[in-house]
């Protein structure tokens, strides 16, 4: 079983450390209201986000969503059922398995993910070489 790290921090790793989550917060700030002014709620664009990028697919089920967006399954058919209220997703009957509900991007959905995430791509591009993974330094002990 791995370990902590087998020396302290020192000042150098906690600013890193800061730096990083303090980036972190900016990103998602700005996430946050540039999906409040196209008029959905920060977590309705990370569903939407979540539904056209899941692996091989262009939809996810609702478990799956649940698994990314890190949230409560009977929460997630919540924010499904807002989501298709305001014609941004559907729900669809898989054919695969008749038991199993994909949930799927409506073309307004659609639209609106595509612009939020050519903002989101600019942002991050100016972000590049700040935002990054912090470097500290972990030694397994054994």
């Amino acid at each position: 079983m791995a370990s902590t790290s087998s020396r302290p921090l020192n000042k150098t790793d906690f600013e890193t450390l800061s730096t990083f989550r303090y980036q972190m917060r900016r990103f998602e700030r700005f996430s946050d209201n540039a999906a409040q002014q196209e008029g959905i709620t920060p977590l309705q664009y990370l569903l939407l986000l979540h539904i056209k990028g899941f692996p091989g697919r262009d939809w996810a089920s609702v478990g799956e969503l649940a698994e990314r967006l890190q949230a409560r399954q009977h929460g997630v058919v919540a924010l499904v059922s807002r989501c298709e209220a305001l014609e941004l997703v559907e729900r669809r009957q898989s054919n695969a398995d008749r038991r199993q509900v994909e949930v799927h991007l409506c073309r307004k959905g659609e639209r609106v993910l595509t612009h939020l995430a050519g903002l989101h791509r600019i942002e991050l591009k100016s972000l590049q070489g700040v935002f990054a993974v912090p470097d500290i330094r972990i030694e397994e002990m054994q």
